[in-house]
């Protein structure tokens, strides 16, 4: 079980960063924060990987007075999604034609959602970003849909001051990525290990009262 986690937390992150490359690539348009990281990429001159590695460990400071603490899953987005991003740009050509551009965005959507399942999927922990929303959404007593959205209008405002692409990719992500994940999500969870039951026990085998041993998931 430990190795399906862990081969499918690197497969996800992997496939993340290569779905932002091919988001950049089709040139419609990126999601609220990667809107950010072009921007900021444009403006410091360096890649857009290492600008997304550098934003996530900012944002994990911001942690801290959230009272979040990062997981191993945490730590591995933070640095593999920008590096493969920077890989997934070297490999990915241009496209210049309208019909490239709208596969390669709807080929973005796709993976992006598979990639989003996988490694939330594996249980090792929120994204950066994921954990600012859902540890701003635990202190301040908002909901998790109106932090995410307060979070993602600064970013894309910001990104967008900066030079970043806003576009119609934008707004198909911002309308596909949740169904297609919650389509996908059951189907990459991971369960987790079910209880032995103790030593003499069995199905007729009386089970004590008070939350003892249960068959089943924990």
């Amino acid at each position: 079980m430990m190795t399906r986690r862990l081969l499918q937390l690197f497969a996800g992150l992997a496939m993340y960063g290569i779905s932002l490359a091919m988001f950049i690539r089709a040139g419609l348009g990126l999601d609220p924060w990667d809107v950010f990281h072009q921007g900021l990429a444009g403006k410091t001159g360096l890649s857009i990987g290492a600008v997304v590695v550098i934003v996530s460990f900012l944002v994990l400071l911001l942690w801290i007075p959230l009272r979040q603490w990062p997981g191993f899953g945490t730590l591995c987005n933070a640095v593999l999604v920008g590096v493969f991003a920077d890989v997934g740009l070297a490999l990915i050509p241009e496209f210049s034609h309208l019909g490239g551009q709208i596969g390669m965005l709807a080929g973005a959507v796709l993976l992006n959602g598979i990639a989003s399942a996988c490694y939330i999927g594996a249980r090792f922990g929120p994204g950066a970003r994921d954990g600012l929303m859902t540890g701003l959404a635990r202190r301040t007593g908002w909901s998790v849909r109106t932090s995410r959205t307060g979070i993602e209008i600064v970013v894309l405002a910001t990104g967008w001051l900066l030079g970043g692409s806003v576009g119609v990719g934008t707004v198909v992500y911002a309308l596909a990525i949740g169904p297609l994940v919650q389509l996908l999500l059951p189907r990459f969870t991971v369960p987790e290990a079910s209880r032995p039951l103790p030593p003499g026990s069995g199905p007729d085998q009386p089970v004590p009262a008070g939350g003892g041993w249960q068959l089943g998931h924990q």
